[in-house]
């Protein structure tokens, strides 16, 4: 039987769900459904519940667009459950999508394979309890960036500036998991590399005007400056480019993602971590970056379902 190619598809975009990062989720979701729409395609919105199953199956669902931020949409438990179902979905298979949301198991597979990124330790919930005046001697120097190790949009995250700071940092970000990543803190820039079928999108750099990008830097208006193409000497621009493809690659990652990048004032990179949902509003860094590269959202969105229909091929 020949395949259909996508004019011919039910298309469901999964969006909300549960985790911390809903509302974010929703937004990448509407903004995605409304592209696909004003492409005449066939699409359907579905808000991610205990009914998904039901309502993929009953819509006859032929493939999937992803817009699930957080738990349950970017560490692998939903891209398992398609897998099993058999319907084709953007982004990520399993494997990367539960490597790349956990960011200490981003960090060691990406120290394996000498990607550079900041010195970290991970401490358990466990060993804070029994010893939470012992965080603070787990940072190398000070400042630090204390964040849970399975959370996204900067949820949980602090910049540790002082030893007497870390206990209430590491109790924060405990509020959304077991494991806390603590990492040295980059002084320099912030840049961002969408990845789009394994090439390297135009850098974004993000100028947080409170100089850390935080929860609210990154969501009111007005609070972060980006600038597309990032303003880099060519060769460390060409340099960030690779980095950001090196990790892409090592985690296993397929179709898009962003990666993210600081640079220190001496001009080395180090890469963050991969987000292989990236938010996909019209005014996300990855839009932003694609449009710089000549693709506009409604074709950008396409691009990202084909690329997943000829995985399957």
């Amino acid at each position: 039987m020949a395949k259909k190619n996508l004019s011919e598809m039910k298309i469901a975009v999964l969006m909300g769900g549960t985790s911390s990062e809903r509302e974010v989720s929703l937004r990448t979701g509407r903004a995605v459904e409304n592209a696909l729409k004003s492409q005449g395609l066939q699409v359907v919105g579905i808000d991610v519940d205990g009914q998904m199953v039901r309502k993929l199956m009953a819509a006859q669902i032929d493939i999937v667009f992803l817009a699930l931020h957080g738990r349950g949409g970017e560490d692998g438990s939903v891209q398992g459950l398609l897998e099993v179902m058999g319907i084709p979905y953007t982004g990520s298979k399993v494997l990367a999508s539960a490597l790349a949301f956990h960011k200490a198991k981003t960090k060691a597979v990406l120290s394996f394979h000498h990607i550079p990124t900041p010195r970290f330790v991970v401490l358990t919930h466990g060993d804070f309890l029994a010893r939470p005046q012992e965080a603070s001697k787990l940072a190398w120097r000070y400042p630090v960036v204390v964040k849970p190790c399975e959370e996204g949009s900067t949820f949980g995250v602090s910049l540790v500036k002082a030893p007497e700071e870390m206990e209430a940092a590491c109790a924060h970000a405990f509020q959304y998991g077991n494991e806390v990543l603590i990492e040295d803190f980059i002084d320099g820039r912030e840049v961002t590399v969408g990845i789009l079928a394994d090439q390297a999108l135009p850098v974004v750099e993000v100028i947080p005007r409170s100089g850390f990008y935080d929860y609210e830097a990154k969501y009111t208006p007005g609070k972060t400056e980006y600038i597309v193409p990032a303003q880099l000497e060519e060769n460390l621009y060409q340099q960030v480019q690779y980095w950001g493809l090196r990790a892409h690659r090592a985690l296993g990652c397929r179709g898009v993602s962003r990666v993210d990048i600081r640079i220190d004032q001496q001009g080395n990179p180090f890469v963050l971590e991969v987000n292989t949902i990236p938010g996909m509003t019209e005014t996300s860094l990855l839009p932003k970056a694609a449009r710089v590269a000549g693709i506009p959202f409604e074709e950008l969105v396409k691009r990202i379902l084909n690329l997943a229909l000829d995985d399957q091929k």
